[in-house]
């Protein structure tokens, strides 16, 4: 039996669509920029966004980017 197509994906209280993609809200932190969700037939997937290793020895973190950048 075949389905009708692809499944939603279910994260949290909300409903994404195949091959949609987000960033996740996890309470009380909020949007989780640096992690990236999507759906896979009805299988959600999330990833954290992998940062080069720095060059420098006081990397700085700001608050809109996920990797930390040399000043």
């Amino acid at each position: 039996m075949q389905a009708d197509g692809p499944r939603a994906c279910r994260f949290g209280r909300r409903w994404y669509l195949n091959n949609e993609s987000w960033h996740p809200s996890v309470p009380p932190f909020g949007e989780m920029k640096c992690i990236l969700c999507w759906c896979v037939s009805g299988e959600t997937h999330c990833q954290r966004q992998e940062c080069p290793p720095s060059a420098c020895t006081s990397p700085a973190t700001r608050d809109n980017l996920c990797c930390a950048k040399c000043r």
